[in-house]
């Protein structure tokens, strides 16, 4: 049973100043949970053009944006604002669990949660949101069973938070930096990835290695069925930890919070660019002189993010933090409280941008003229972008959509407001 104040034991005397120290509880402070809220649905906007890049773009399938021999920097940046969505994601994901445990919820019950949650999580991940890839790059159904990205890391990240609630917070934390700030050590281990039939397929130390430090194509023994694992577990399940770690300072004084956002969140963004120019570890690419000053600046942003660099999440998590800081001083305008309706249902969000995109694309390519059979077999059918349009019709497309998302999830938010159905709570 836990052991943690309940809301009503927790709060201050009416009218009462907070001491610096002490524990205020969740229930208590809306405007924390909307900044949360706030900075999760900010990237998630950053997400859909992302994807709606991917689906639109007429360059999306023949080099990626990163590529400095063939990018702009008006592509690069594109790209590059998009890096923020997965590690904020992720890491919130392990707030959000800390956020239910300061509430006095039960651990047991809790656990039992976030094991199934956890489950369910993977279950969409190999299902829906896997066909949903497909339809970029044109995998074989046949044979493909999915691929595992964010919404794998965070199924295995709730599995293991399951366990960690049950333990002291300090093991959260140490698990998480560890796994963080270490994982570079072993970036010499690589195994044999599978390239194709008749190539060997990886033993089941080298299937356990890639699940969990390397990219690639994985197939399940000799079934003929394929895995592509796109987001390795090592550190992305550091992240959630770490952020489930964090997740106590939301049981802090405002002002105390907010310094430690500031403090940590710059520390972290100087760390990152102090790093970064030694050069010497924190990320398995290096930066190096271009042709130009802002080539150069792209190099040194270019960090790698399969599986992500310790300076690709300082780079992220840094500026995240003080989005953070900042969100809970200010006030919602009506675009910030269409920003928090995102937040507030990220699952949901997540599910329905795919077929929102896909119309898009399909949309965009009727009314130029595009053969209708082709559009609908996906973009990656045929020759590679060759049904895609300029990157600014890409943005345009993103524009819409997010209305669309906008209308879907504040319905859908009221939906859950409403019930008390207790399947809304896996969606």
């Amino acid at each position: 049973m836990s052991t943690a104040p309940s809301p009503v034991e927790s709060l201050p005397a009416p009218g009462a100043p907070a001491p610096a120290g002490e524990v205020i509880p969740v229930a208590a402070a809306a405007p924390r949970l909307d900044a949360i809220d706030w900075v999760r649905g900010l990237v998630m906007v950053m997400m859909l053009l992302d994807h709606t890049r991917d689906f639109v773009h007429v360059d999306a399938l023949r080099f990626r944006p990163e590529d400095l021999t063939q990018t702009t920097a008006v592509l690069f940046f594109t790209r590059w604002v998009t890096h923020f969505c997965a590690p904020v994601f992720v890491f919130l994901a392990g707030t959000s669990v800390a956020l239910q445990v300061m509430r006095g919820k039960e651990r047991g019950a809790l656990s039992r949660f976030l094991m199934t949650r956890g489950l369910w999580l993977m279950v969409l991940e190999f299902t829906l949101i896997s066909a949903a890839l497909g339809l970029v790059v044109k995998l074989d159904f046949a044979r493909f069973v999915g691929a595992a990205e964010v919404i794998w890391v965070i199924s295995v990240s709730m599995v293991v938070m399951a366990g960690l609630i049950r333990l002291p917070t300090v093991v959260s934390a140490v698990l998480g930096l560890s796994l963080v700030v270490l994982h570079h050590l072993v970036d010499g281990v690589q195994v044999a990835g599978w390239r194709g039939p008749g190539t060997p397929v990886p033993d089941a130390w080298g299937t356990l290695w890639m699940a969990l430090h390397q990219q690639g194509m994985l197939p399940l023994g000799d079934s003929g069925l394929v895995v592509f694992v796109m987001y390795p577990l090592v550190p992305w399940v550091g992240v959630a930890a770490a952020g489930y770690a964090f997740g106590h300072v939301y049981g802090w004084a405002p002002e105390r919070r907010q310094r430690l956002l500031v403090r940590l969140g710059l520390a972290l963004a100087v760390g990152f660019l102090a790093l970064r120019a030694l050069n010497v570890y924190g990320d398995p690419s290096r930066w190096a002189p271009q042709s130009s000053a802002l080539f150069t600046a792209l190099s040194f942003l270019n960090v790698s993010k399969y599986p992500p660099s310790l300076l690709f999440l300082m780079m992220t998590l840094g500026p995240a933090l003080l989005a953070l800081a900042w969100a809970e001083r200010t006030q919602r305008s009506a675009v910030g409280r269409a920003i928090v309706t995102f937040g507030r249902v990220p699952l949901f969000y997540f599910l329905m941008q795919w077929p929102v995109v896909y119309l898009a694309s399909v949309v965009l390519g009727l009314a130029a003229g595009r053969d209708a059979a082709t559009l609908l077999r996906g973009p990656g059918a045929g020759i590679p972008g060759a049904s895609g349009f300029s990157l600014w019709v890409a943005y345009a497309a993103w524009g819409a959509g997010l209305l669309v998302l906008f209308l879907l999830c504040r319905w859908y938010a009221g939906v859950k407001q409403r019930s008390r159905a207790w399947w809304l709570r896996y969606l």
